[in-house]
């Protein structure tokens, strides 16, 4: 268990605490007296948390949930003098009430269990951080607004992972807390199907590959993640690629996760010398392949303007039905912006040919 302590994504948050591939928000936070008695932890927090019970403790001891000094602990732990006691969560905390926008989703699939959505780019998935509104949760507040079992609020239930703000594509949300459980399992154990299809500068090489290397935070920029190759920090993290199509000074690729960590694709591809077109936090946001006229110059502007942020998709998405065990796989179309982009780049290939 790793804490973390600063803000990454503009208009998102951080977690508090990485745990293997998991990513958790503290919700509560106590400190033990220095006369404090031994007592187990689940009898330790439901003398502090109003309208909960022990049995809810005990299971949020036994999910990781319940941390003491940073590390996990089960109910049976006793908490000692000055001991730090903390719920964690796998979203953030909402500090304020979470309102129903009427926001559209592109919901893909939709049962009793789970819903698959289309996110657009620039659509927040968590409010936090000076986004308290139009989010996609408040939009899913507001879907759900005649559903009496579905409580927004309930961290047992919900969005299961998380794409950045300017990334578009395919997410899934638990309506149940056994589904959130089952699905969480899925992501945890790697054994969901994503890809992804990203515009990179650079013509790439190869046509297939894997990017391996350890992923942390920047410690030259703190709103960056970098590659540790040499394993000194970060978690690990493995990226295969595809290259799908070059076009002149940049390519069109596909990628598949192998584990899901915060920005993985964008930092990979930077590692390997091809940031994604437009992205601005990782460099991709000038131009870096090509001449130096006038013309081209502005033709990259142009490009710039077409898909005004990093041209990333999450376009396809598998898992196995958490109540069914029958195999989902999604897919969806390229965005209008990422598919103008790529038009337009394959047009400028074929005038230079």
């Amino acid at each position: 268990m790793k804490e973390i302590d600063d803000e990454l994504e503009e208009g998102g948050v951080v977690p508090d605490f990485v745990d293997g591939d998991r990513e958790l928000w503290e919700h509560y936070r106590f400190v033990a007296d220095k006369g404090q008695e031994l007592l187990r932890v689940d009898k330790f927090l439901v003398a502090r948390i109003s309208g909960t019970s022990r049995n809810r403790v005990q299971q949020a001891a036994d999910a990781g949930c319940i941390i003491v000094n940073g590390k996990a602990v089960k109910s049976n732990y006793r908490v000692k003098p000055l001991d730090v006691v903390s719920i964690v969560m796998d979203r953030p905390r909402y500090e304020n009430e979470i309102i129903p926008e009427d926001i559209p989703l592109d919901i893909v699939y939709e049962d009793a269990d789970l819903l698959v959505v289309n996110k657009p780019a620039g659509l927040v998935v968590h409010p936090g951080h000076g986004n308290y509104s139009g989010t996609l949760v408040n939009a899913l507040a507001y879907h759900f607004k005649d559903n009496p079992d579905y409580d927004v609020n309930d961290p047992r239930m919900g969005l299961v992972h998380r794409i950045d703000k300017d990334t578009s594509g395919l997410l899934v949300i638990a309506k149940t807390p056994d589904a959130k459980t089952a699905l969480g399992k899925q992501f945890f154990n790697k054994t969901t199907k994503r890809q992804y299809t990203a515009v990179v500068w650079g013509e790439m090489r190869e046509s297939d590959g894997t990017i391996e290397g350890n992923i942390g935070r920047n410690p030259k920029d703190r709103l960056q993640m970098a590659v540790f190759p040499d394993g000194s920090d970060g978690k690990h993290a493995v990226t295969h690629f595809h290259t799908l199509e070059n076009l002149a000074h940049v390519a069109v690729v596909r990628c598949q996760l192998e584990t899901g960590r915060t920005h993985q694709i964008r930092v990979h591809m930077k590692y390997i010398g091809h940031p994604l077109f437009n992205d601005a936090r990782y460099g991709g946001d000038v131009v870096l392949r090509g001449n130096n006229s006038g013309k081209y110059i502005q033709f990259v502007r142009n490009c710039f303007d077409i898909c005004p942020r990093q041209a990333l998709h999450a376009k396809t998405l598998g898992f196995v039905h958490p109540r069914t065990g029958e195999q989902m796989d999604f897919d969806s179309k390229i965005p209008h912006d990422m598919q103008a982009l790529i038009e337009k780049w394959r047009a400028f290939a074929a005038s230079i040919k």
